[in-house]
């Protein structure tokens, strides 16, 4: 058995919770942090199904990536979503923590586990916070060999696992250089184009956003869920790094709210 607060400690010894965002809420959000549990489940998101899930199973802390209290709370009502999820949690002593942000902005975080996957290379910061640390937004590498731009678009698909993609305006050229930052990403999309990659892979773009390409580079929005889904295996891999006996599991929910009709 272990405390709460020494599992979450692995995965803050990677990413501390002061490099957070200063508008996120990560850390432990619900719960006791001296109590002791035996393994920890793990999500994207917490839901309903999630807290269920981690009932039934005797879960009694969860760690997701994205916080369950996010803006500020005037009550915790059962007729709320957030509501029931923490009534629940409370009634059934499962402790809830988010670490959101301060992993994003780690260089060993999300966005390296994506590029991992896409299969990039020689990676770095996109957009340093601290030029002294590797600590900051997005990320950049290469692939080791080009490929055409579809050839880059069925690779995002098929390593994503995702039905479609949206995408600026094909531009005829090869693509090796990626920016990528997974989730919500219209904000380094100068900063890829300053680095001169060929293509910047992010989600949540609005119609405007597209038009910053100005044909020189491709944007593809990827989908939030779809480029942050490994995060995940992430955190099993941090904790069992510093923990090999703890046990760990992956959140057998999809939380991702946004379905394709293909």
């Amino acid at each position: 058995m272990n405390k709460v607060s020494e599992i979450l400690s692995y995965l803050t010894d990677v990413a501390p919770i002061s490099w957070q965002e200063s508008y996120d809420n990560c850390g432990l959000l619900v719960g006791d942090a001296n109590a002791l549990v035996d393994k920890v489940l793990l999500t994207l998101d917490v839901t309903e199904k999630v807290i269920d899930e981690a009932i039934a199973n005797s879960f009694h802390l969860v760690v997701s990536h994205h916080p369950l209290i996010f803006k500020g709370l005037k009550n915790i009502l059962v007729d709320d979503t957030t509501g029931r999820i923490i009534t629940k949690a409370i009634k059934n002593d499962i402790a809830i923590a988010a670490m959101h942000t301060n992993i994003d902005n780690s260089f060993y975080g999300v966005n390296r586990a994506l590029a991992e996957k896409l299969g990039l290379n020689d990676l770095n910061i996109l957009h340093l916070n601290n030029t002294e640390t590797q600590i900051g937004s997005g990320m950049i590498g290469e692939f080791e060999n080009e490929m055409s731009e579809l050839e880059f678009l069925k690779l995002i698909k098929e390593r994503l696992n995702i039905p479609s993609l949206r995408h600026s305006c094909l531009l005829g050229k090869n693509i090796k250089k990626v920016a990528i930052c997974g989730g919500s990403g219209s904000f380094l999309i100068n900063d890829a184009k300053q680095c001169k990659a060929d293509a910047y892979i992010t989600a949540d773009l609005k119609y405007h956003d597209f038009f910053e390409a100005d044909n020189e580079i491709l944007i593809v929005d990827a989908g939030h869920f779809e480029t942050e889904q490994f995060t995940k295996q992430l955190f099993a891999d941090i904790i069992l790094k510093k923990n090999p006996k703890f046990a760990v599991q992956i959140s057998e929910v999809n939380t991702n709210s946004v379905n394709y009709f293909v």
